[in-house]
C-alpha cells in the first residue's frame, strides 16, 4: 500500500504527518512489547531455599508480574555457594528477559568474597529492579546486661574482643553489616558465624555469645515474644515494624549504613528496553496491595529504581563491600 493510498483512508491528515505518525509508531512499538516479549512462561530464580525471606517476596512478586504480563512465572530456588549457583544459573542463561534473579545485596558481596566466580562479576548479570530496602538489627538476650547500642559501643572500646557477635554466617548482610560498624566505631567484637539465623539465635538465647545481627523477619518473633531485645537497627532510618528502636548512626557512629536490599537480575547482555518493559512491570506488580502487605511484614520499604539508577546502587555496594572485605580480611567459607 503507498502513502498515496493511507492517506486516501485517512482524510484531514496531510502526507508529512502520515509519514511523521508511522515512523513514531515503528520507533514505539519494540518497546511496547519488545521482540513478542513474553512469549513462553518467566521464572524468577531465588539462590536461597524455599520458605525464606527472599522465597516469599519472589513468590508475591510472580503472582502480581504474571497478571501484568500474561504468562505463568514460576519461582525456581537454586541456592548455594552464598548465592553464587543462582547468580551463575541466570548469569549464563538467555538474554531475552525470560529468566531473572530476585536477589539480596549478597548479589553485590560475593564477588569481594570469590577469588574467581562462574560469571563475569561486572558484566554477567544486568539490573532491572531495585525493589526495597530492609535493615538488619542487632539483637541481645532479654536479660543481657548491654542496655543500648551506644552501652555495647561503650563496653566493645573497654574490652576488646571480649564480646561476641552470632551472624548468618561469613558474607552475609548480617556479617558484613557488623564488620561495618566496627571498621566504623573503631571496636573490636568477635565474629562467630552460623549456617543460617536459626542456629545463631539459638545459640543467642542460650547464652554462647553475647549478641547477634539479623534480618528482622529473623528475629521478629523473639521480640514479640519478649525474649530478644533490639538495641539498634542497621538501616540509615528507622524501621517501621520497629520504631522505638535508634538507628546505629543516632547511637554515635555518624554516617554508618548497611541496608539490606532485595534487586532483580536479568542476563547481561539484554536490551535496555526489554529491561525497561520488565521494569514497568515489576513496578505494578510491586504496587499491588498483596505485595505491599507482604513487603512491610518483611520490613520493607519499597523504592523500585529503574535499571540505570539500580546499576548505580549495585555498583556503589560492591565498591562498599569490596573495602570492608579487603579490611576486616572476610574469606568466604
Amino acid at each position: 500500500m503507498s502513502l498515496d493510498d493511507i492517506t486516501m483512508w485517512q482524510p484531514g491528515y496531510s502526507r508529512r504527518e502520515i509519514f511523521l505518525g508511522l515512523g513514531l509508531g515503528a520507533m514505539l512499538s519494540p518497546l511496547a512489547r519488545a521482540q513478542g516479549f513474553p512469549s513462553r512462561p518467566i521464572r524468577i530464580v531465588v539462590p536461597f531455599p524455599a520458605g525464606g525471606g527472599t522465597d516469599s517476596i519472589a513468590r508475591a512478586i510472580a503472582d502480581g508480574l504474571t497478571k501484568e504480563l500474561g504468562q505463568p512465572v514460576i519461582v525456581e530456588n537454586k541456592p548455594g555457594a552464598g548465592t553464587v549457583v543462582g547468580n551463575d544459573f541466570v548469569a549464563k542463561s538467555a538474554s531475552d528477559g525470560h529468566t531473572l534473579l530476585l536477589n539480596t545485596s549478597a548479589v553485590a558481596i560475593v564477588p569481594s568474597l570469590y577469588a574467581k566466580l562462574p560469571y563475569p562479576s561486572d558484566t554477567g548479570l544486568a539490573p532491572v529492579m531495585l525493589a526495597g530496602r530492609a535493615p538488619n538489627v542487632a539483637v541481645v538476650r532479654a536479660d543481657s546486661p548491654i542496655a543500648s547500642a551506644a552501652d555495647l559501643l561503650a563496653r566493645a572500646r573497654a574490652q576488646p574482643g571480649r564480646l561476641s557477635y552470632g551472624s548468618a554466617g561469613n558474607g552475609t548482610s548480617t556479617h558484613l553489616s557488623a564488620e561495618l560498624l566496627k571498621v566504623m566505631a573503631k571496636v573490636y567484637i568477635t565474629h562467630v558465624p552460623y549456617r543460617g539465623a536459626t542456629p545463631m539465635v539459638t545459640d543467642l538465647l542460650g547464652g554462647q555469645i553475647d549478641l547477634g545481627f539479623g534480618t528482622l523477619p529473623s528475629v521478629a518473633p523473639f521480640l514479640a515474644s519478649g525474649k530478644l531485645r533490639p538495641l539498634a537497627v542497621t538501616g540509615s532510618k528507622r524501621s517501621a515494624l520497629l520504631p522505638q528502636v535508634p538507628t546505629f548512626a543516632e547511637a554515635g557512629v555518624a554516617g554508618y549504613e548497611a541496608d539490606g536490599w532485595y534487586g532483580l537480575f536479568v542476563a547481561g547482555g539484554t536490551p535496555m528496553a526489554l529491561r525497561r518493559q520488565l521494569h514497568a512491570a515489576l513496578r505494578k506488580a510491586c504496587e499491588s496491595e498483596a505485595f505491599r502487605k507482604r513487603a512491610a511484614h518483611e520490613g520493607l520499604v519499597l523504592s523500585m529504581e529503574d535499571p540505570d539508577e539500580s546499576m548505580k546502587v549495585f555498583r556503589a555496594e560492591e565498591a562498599k563491600w569490596r573495602q570492608v572485605v579487603k579490611q576486616q580480611g572476610i574469606q568466604a567459607d
